[in-house]
């Protein structure tokens, strides 16, 4: 299934997207509703009213906006070489991580497909996309093992994790960052796993104003999603409807010199194979 989380006409509300049209699963606030579904309290297969998809205004699929974010830094080959490479790696010394580099975002940064990303809230203007597959978990998880680690997630959408530079640096801590106000699109909407055969297959695509800049499969990750969910699990519990953004491959504005760092005007689209496109504009 692929579960939406929606506004229409100014009313929240949780449906499933066939085709051009989403089917009502319940109205009322979006978040509660898609943790219900998620911890199996109500089914997905309901039989609603219809509405054009194109009628409907799409939010982060998101348990909560209050919840943080956990992000996977430099975890494809090629972009830890190029971040390593740029000057603006504040957090380790190695070019290619022994260890999986966990940080977060705030939830409050987070925007659904087609809102606006405020780049002009950085007062840097090093604005940088960083396209990424992300999991929600769909059950309390603790002390998973990999072998286990596929039976708690729920599914998978696509995270945009939107980053100044030079505040990354400058805090050494990545939070600041990469939390500014709409610096997390997240969407346009979950698919279940389910629906999901050989993750490792997926393939991620980066355009800025239509120019291709990233593209890889989810196969190239460093940590493999089994094992990002055992690492994380093995000290915290993950609950419910819990975001993990897996990490961006290379081809990011750093990598490129001059850098192409993103300005009022650009337009980015994440797309995963399987999933869909992920569209925001840079205001």
């Amino acid at each position: 299934m692929k579960i939406a989380a929606f506004e229409l006409d100014g009313r929240q509300a949780l449906g499933r997207v066939e085709g051009d049209e989403v089917v009502i699963l319940r109205e009322g606030n979006a978040g509660e509703a898609l943790l219900s579904l998620i911890e199996g309290k109500e089914s997905g297969d309901g039989n609603g009213k219809r509405v054009s998809l194109s009628a409907v205004k799409l939010l982060p699929p998101t348990v909560s906006r209050r919840s943080a974010v956990i992000c996977v830094g430099k975890n494809y080959q090629a972009h830890a070489k190029e971040f390593f490479g740029s000057g603006f790696d504040s957090s380790a010394k190695e070019e290619v991580p022994s260890e999986a580099v966990i940080f977060a975002k705030a939830g409050s940064c987070l925007v659904g497909e087609g809102d606006d990303v405020r780049a002009s809230l950085d007062p840097t203007a090093t604005v940088d996309y960083e396209g990424e597959l992300a999991i929600v978990i769909g059950k309390t998880a603790n002390r998973v093992s990999k072998e286990n680690a596929f039976d708690v997630i729920f599914g998978y959408t696509i995270c945009n994790d939107v980053t100044s530079r030079e505040l990354q640096k400058r805090h050494n801590q990545w939070l600041v960052g990469k939390s500014l106000d709409t610096f997390g699109p997240l969407g346009p909407w979950i698919v279940t796993a389910d629906e999901i055969g050989d993750v490792g297959e997926l393939e991620l695509v980066t355009r800025i104003n239509g120019e291709v800049r990233q593209q890889a499969r989810v196969a190239d990750l460093i940590f493999d999603i089994p094992t990002l969910i055992e690492t994380l699990t093995a000290t915290m519990t993950l609950q419910a409807g819990d975001i993990i953004a897996t990490g961006t491959p290379a081809g990011v504005g750093i990598g490129f010199q001059p850098p192409k760092y993103l300005k009022p005007g650009d337009r980015m689209e994440v797309s995963i194979s399987g999933i869909g496109t992920l569209t925001n504009p840079v205001v």
